[in-house]
């Protein structure tokens, strides 16, 4: 049996690897990814404010050395959920079963003014760019904007803004700057309100000003305004932006996506093509778009995959994820998340802690060695 899986993210890298465990080489496992390498999301903040260089945070696929998988640096460039078939620059792969976890793509050209007057904070090469900028950053406003709805890892603008005020206050320019966070939600994250609480305590202990209910619809380089859904506007000096994200161009393409991205079953992830699965930010499935849960979602589809072959019952997805936030000053917190159909997200904080910093820390060794190891 060949399983191929295209993308090799949290969902691609987990998936593969409890195949593997298993199996071993007695199925055939494709993992697809179009890079050479793997960086955690929470990674790029890392890199943001210098704590990390890109090369530390980065994991190469070449590395990957599993029974029964094999790694393909490829680019997906047609996909045919029908066949289960997957066109890529590096030939056509067949699958017995096909499982897309290809992830959303960042569009920074939906918003005008967005690529010429401001930063992408989410991508690897935005992190990068802003990593450069900083340093030249003498003070004045600046404005973390959220562009669209969903977007990846929704606690992560707050993270930006607790930990831009870290970088400010030890480079002795907080006292002439001022941070702005601009969300789409009434609070931080609304799955949790204890955390959404201790997000605004923190806020303003710092005097970060937290703006809810709006988006960015674009920026003004010239004049150095934000321009907001609600039709104001504010004063800039540097803009961090979370970009539009949207489903790749090959899945629209493919007839896999209704209504933007891909819609599964919320307990098998399975999707309306028979023996196609898709995991991650790619679905529709009702959790937050964040690595976590696409690992949650990959553990369910190779017990469904397992329960194919050996004829046993498997696992149905539970909606659970645990989600690290920083709070800055070298405390972390942990909030346990559960999305399940028909109910209201559900969410409770644990920490922030220094001793919830060095779990985060764990929490990241722990996934190399098992992917990578």
């Amino acid at each position: 049996m060949r399983i191929v899986i295209l993308g090799a993210g949290f969902g691609g890298l987990e998936l593969a690897t409890s195949l593997s465990e298993r199996f071993g080489d007695t199925l055939d496992v494709v993992l697809i990814d179009h890079t050479d390498g793997f960086t955690f999301g929470f990674a790029k903040l890392d890199v943001v404010f210098g704590r990390s260089q890109p090369s530390e945070v980065r994991h190469h696929y070449s590395t990957i050395n599993k029974p029964g998988t094999r790694f393909v640096q490829a680019r997906v460039l047609a996909i045919d959920p029908s066949l289960r078939r997957a066109q890529t620059d590096a030939g056509s792969f067949d699958a017995d079963i096909l499982v897309v976890a290809l992830g959303a793509d960042l569009d920074s050209s939906a918003i005008p003014g967005l690529a010429e007057g401001g930063f992408d904070f989410y991508s690897e090469s935005g992190a990068e760019v802003l990593a450069g900028a900083l340093p030249k950053f003498t003070g004045g406003s600046v404005v973390i904007g959220v562009t669209s709805t969903p977007f990846k890892c929704p606690p992560a603008p707050s993270e930006a803004a607790l930990l831009m005020h870290d970088y400010l206050t030890a480079r002795e320019l907080r006292e002439t700057s001022q941070i702005s966070l601009v969300m789409p939600f009434g609070v931080p994250v609304p799955p949790s309100p204890a955390a959404s609480a201790a997000l605004l305590e923190a806020f303003t202990e710092r005097g970060i000003e937290f703006v809810p209910g709006v988006v960015v619809d674009g920026l003004d380089p010239d004049r150095r305004q934000v321009l907001l859904s609600d039709g104001s506007s504010r004063a800039y000096d540097l803009f961090m932006g979370v970009p539009r994200h949207r489903v790749p161009d090959v899945v629209e393409e493919s007839g896999l996506a209704v209504d933007g991205w891909i819609p599964v079953d919320p307990y098998t992830l399975e999707t309306a093509f028979q023996d196609v699965y898709a995991v991650g930010d790619v679905t529709s499935v009702g959790t937050a778009k964040a690595g976590v849960f696409a690992e949650g979602q990959a553990k369910v589809v190779a017990q469904q995959i397992s329960a194919r072959v050996h004829g046993h019952g498997a696992e149905r997805y539970d909606g659970r994820g645990t989600c690290y936030l920083e709070f800055g000053g070298d405390r972390v917190g942990k909030v346990d998340v559960t999305f399940v159909p028909g109910q209201p997200p559900s969410g409770v904080l644990e920490g922030p802690s220094e001793a919830l910093a060095a779990d985060k820390v764990d929490f990241g060794a722990s996934r190399v060695a098992r992917w990578f190891g």
